[in-house]
């Protein structure tokens, strides 16, 4: 113990901020992420983040300290079972009870972190073992398990073959891309593919970023969240989806709707269980997403010219035409309180093309993946859809910011969102870290709200709250503030906040979601 280690560490208010910053560091650098926190309610309040991590298939390792072992059974303070708290929510896990098989255990948490389907684990570590002595001879890594997706495995040629002769007897495919596409670095190989056989290309929320959205090929979002009926048509009319790296869950599909099962599946990810889970698959390929589709694109190049025409670019095209002509309609308006998507806008125009976008998952995350069109292909949209907890983006604007530091950072949060993490406001002016946080301030838990509104017939319960100066309360932590409800002003709000080298948080007073045309065709997936 006691060694010189080289790492910076970040002090958090709150175990679940720390969690949620590891996870948007690995998310934009490619790396594990690493948090920790105590024994007892510390751990409780770290699983948050490492729940959201394991199902978004991101490396995050929890560690914990825990209570001596001579002291289990004997009501000790903060005493709780943490191995079996965290076996059922992480991909590895184990409290360590003997020193001398803390290397060992390490280097294996890296290894199931980063190999197969990426995901988080848990070290605990007793008191008493935390004093033990360990040989410097047994402290060594594997340094490729640091990063993710290691040691990816390559498709069967068989299978390969299989899935271009079932794509290619198709009259109207589409792709669907999941996460798996960013997180494997297959970005080039998928625009390669896609070009190849003039296929239109769809993502998820988290697979946003497979290919930039301003590409001819790009669909955009599909689904109950973010989807709009331009991007419901496109795979309502396919005879054939190729799903890759995703999961096909009830979002994305509109609860198995679109596609309706009838429809011709392909898929191809990394985890043999998600391949037929939801559909009946014609033709499965378990294998990383970029070698998958590097072995297709080399399959696709041994057969020589391809005598079939799919009008992707230009089903796509259309696709975006209709989505345009929606978002102008209510883009540029002036009503008062502010549009979403006339923040949305303003924003597209006040942000560089290397920004990274962290939304948390209530009002923002339906605009952004519907309407903001990142130029770029890669890792620069974050929304923890997998579990959706509020109070993310603000806490991830720390990590991502360390993992990328030379490009601007934004987080976008609802109102109920900033009141569960306002704390780390303390936590960015003490480092100083120069990310824009803008609060979409209309008094409610909208998304509850707007559910209960198509669902129950408006017969609202506990989802308002009183209106908070939310630049106010950053001024007080020693953020600059701005609020606008005049939305003549946005455009130009957000853009000397997004300038200025020092932390800013921007209070909008935005439409709340029950009054909206929100992108989302249904509240509860």
């Amino acid at each position: 113990h006691n060694l010189d280690h080289g790492m910076e560490h970040i002090l958090t208010r709150d175990e679940r901020s720390a969690s949620y910053m590891a996870d948007a560091y690995a998310r934009v650098t490619g790396k594990v992420g690493v948090c920790e926190g105590p024994s007892g309610g510390g751990a409780t309040h770290i699983l948050p983040g490492l729940v959201e991590a394991s199902e978004s298939s991101i490396p995050v390792l929890g560690i914990t300290s825990d209570i001596s072992t001579t002291s289990r059974g004997r009501y000790a303070l903060t005493e709780l079972d943490q191995e079996s708290l965290f076996r059922p929510l992480t991909k590895w896990n184990v409290v360590i009870d003997r020193a001398d098989r803390l290397p060992a255990q390490v280097r294996a948490a890296f290894r199931a972190m980063t190999t197969g389907r990426p995901g988080a684990a848990h070290l605990g570590f007793p008191y008493d073992v935390q004093k033990d002595e360990v040989p410097e001879t047994e402290i060594w890594a594997q340094t490729e398990f640091g990063n993710y997706p290691a040691l990816p495995v390559a498709p069967d040629e068989v299978a390969v073959e299989a899935l271009l002769d079932a794509l290619l007897s198709s009259r109207s495919p589409v792709i669907i891309c999941g996460g798996g596409v960013v997180i494997s670095g297959g970005e080039s190989a998928l625009a390669e593919f896609a070009e190849a056989l003039n296929l239109p290309v769809a993502t998820t929320i988290s697979g946003q970023g497979s290919l930039p959205e301003t590409h001819p090929h790009c669909v955009g979002v599909v689904g109950s969240n973010g989807g709009i009926p331009a991007t419901r048509k496109i795979i309502d009319d396919a005879d054939l989806v190729f799903f890759i790296s995703c999961r096909a869950g009830s979002v994305t599909t509109e609860r198995w709707r679109s596609p309706n099962p009838k429809t011709r599946i392909l898929h191809l990810d990394s985890d043999p269980m998600v391949i037929s889970a939801n559909y009946p698959t014609e033709v499965g390929m378990v294998c990383d997403a970029r070698l998958g589709l590097k072995a297709l694109n080399l399959a696709l190049r041994k057969r020589g010219k391809i005598n079939k025409e799919f009008r992707g670019k230009e089903r796509a095209t259309v696709s975006k035409q209709e989505k345009a002509k929606y978002f102008a309609e209510l883009s540029g308006s002036l009503e008062s309180p502010i549009l979403p998507e006339r923040l949305i806008a303003d924003l597209q125009k006040a942000l560089p093309e290397d920004a990274v976008i962290i939304a948390d998952p209530g009002t923002p995350c339906p605009y952004v993946s519907a309407f903001y069109e990142l130029p770029k292909a890669g890792r620069y949209f974050i929304s923890n859809r997998a579990h959706g907890a509020l109070g993310y983006s603000l806490s991830a604007t720390v990590g991502a910011a360390y993992g990328r530091p030379n490009s601007k950072i934004v987080g976008i949060m609802g109102d109920g969102s900033f009141g569960f993490t306002v704390g780390e406001l303390e936590t960015i002016v003490r480092y100083n870290i120069p990310v824009t946080l803008i609060v979409c301030s209309n008094s409610t838990y909208g998304w509850i709200k707007a559910g209960q509104k198509t669902g129950f017939g408006e017969r609202y319960f506990s989802v308002d709250f009183n209106r908070t100066r939310h630049s106010a309360v950053a001024e007080a932590y020693g953020v600059k503030g701005f609020r606008v409800e005049d939305p003549s002003q946005l455009q130009a709000t957000l853009a000397k906040a997004v300038a200025i080298d020092e932390p800013t948080l921007v209070d909008v007073i935005c439409q709340p979601l029950n009054e909206a045309r929100a992108p989302v065709s249904e509240w509860i997936a």
